[in-house]
């Protein structure tokens, strides 16, 4: 469902510090009824920050918030009603089973016993939970820990959803079903704030996208405008069994034509306006005692947006994605 024009969260000059560190710097953005808006951004960007300012789980130092229409500025839980949250981390209770956590949190939310208890069952049966549905939470897996946590952010079906990295770490079924229910719930009219350093994650499900470098938004646009920008480009990786510190200094003196950069670990990256040829690049390469091993088209992607906008290298996206675990690029 797309937004019907009004807004579901507003933000304007919104700014946070911890102590010298600065955790979001003065930015403004809005999200309209019904999107699904992606913060994309890597670790330490000011993601979980800014959720932690709509969400109240943090104070702001300076600017405004708006939620469903309703100023959360200086009472950040006025609209704790309109609202869900999936936490980067479960905050679930570990002694409780899987149903009574999920009854438990329908219960905060002042929902009849008959009412919850029907809500659980159906949210563990969505999740694929079920027959784990008497097992302490304890006992869970990582990918069962973030499914059960997901569900109970939605246990009360609320307009507005939070998500801080939904599937990092977790399991490719796992977060693949994840990605699945999000989408799901966007097309019943939620409203989704999604945050990531995934950047496929973000292209598959977001309409609009916000890039957060150090605190700040450096980008803001629909997925489809930010794609245009490397519409048409031909792009090419060589993977090399050995890559010289400068080699790409040498190959851009001798190729003026092509652009080139390292990408991956022995890896060269090429891009050009017009179809690369690569049989020059290769005994140009053999000649400095380089191997090309294997050379594939590459299709302009988010990726190469987010490495354009911001100069940070998807190098460092992939290292963050492995040390987090192999959940969200799939």
């Amino acid at each position: 469902m797309k937004s019907d024009g009004s807004s579901a969260i507003e933000v304007a000059n919104l700014t946070k510090k911890y102590g010298e560190v600065v955790g979001v710097n003065d930015i403004s953005f809005q999200v309209g009824n019904g999107e699904l808006f992606g913060f994309l951004g890597p670790n330490g960007a000011g993601k979980t920050t800014t959720i932690n300012l709509l969400t109240g789980l943090a104070s702001l130092d300076a600017g405004a918030i708006k939620i469903g229409g309703i100023d959360c500025t200086r009472n950040p839980k006025a609209a704790q009603h309109l609202v869900g949250t999936v936490p980067d981390e479960s905050n679930l209770y570990p002694e409780l089973t899987g149903f009574e956590n999920l009854t438990f949190c329908a219960a905060l939310y002042g929902m009849r016993k008959n009412e919850r208890q029907q809500r659980a069952r159906e949210l563990l049966e969505t999740f694929s939970l079920t027959d784990a549905a008497d097992r302490k939470f304890a006992g869970y897996s990582k990918g069962m820990k973030r499914k059960l946590t997901f569900a109970a952010g939605i246990i009360h079906q609320p307009p507005i959803l939070f998500l801080d990295e939904p599937t990092t770490g977790i399991d490719v079924a796992s977060a693949r079903q994840v990605r699945q229910i999000i989408a799901n719930l966007h097309r019943q009219g939620t409203t989704v704030f999604l945050t990531t350093h995934y950047i496929e994650e973000a292209e598959r499900l977001c309409e609009r996208i916000a890039f957060i470098v150090k605190g700040k938004i450096v980008k803001i646009d629909g997925t489809t405008e930010l794609l245009q920008s490397v519409k048409g480009k031909n792009i090419l990786i060589l993977t090399v069994t050995n890559s010289e510190p400068n080699v790409t200094k040498g190959m851009a003196s001798v190729f003026p034509q092509y652009q080139f950069e390292p990408a991956a670990p022995n890896q060269i990256r090429v891009e050009s306006p017009e179809p690369v040829n690569i049989g020059p690049l290769t005994r140009f390469l053999e000649e400095k005692g380089i191997q090309v091993t294997e050379a594939r088209r590459h299709l302009p992607s988010l990726e190469d947006v987010f490495v354009q906008v911001t100069g940070i290298e998807a190098g460092l996206m992939m290292k963050e994605k492995e040390k987090a675990g192999g959940g969200g690029n799939q």
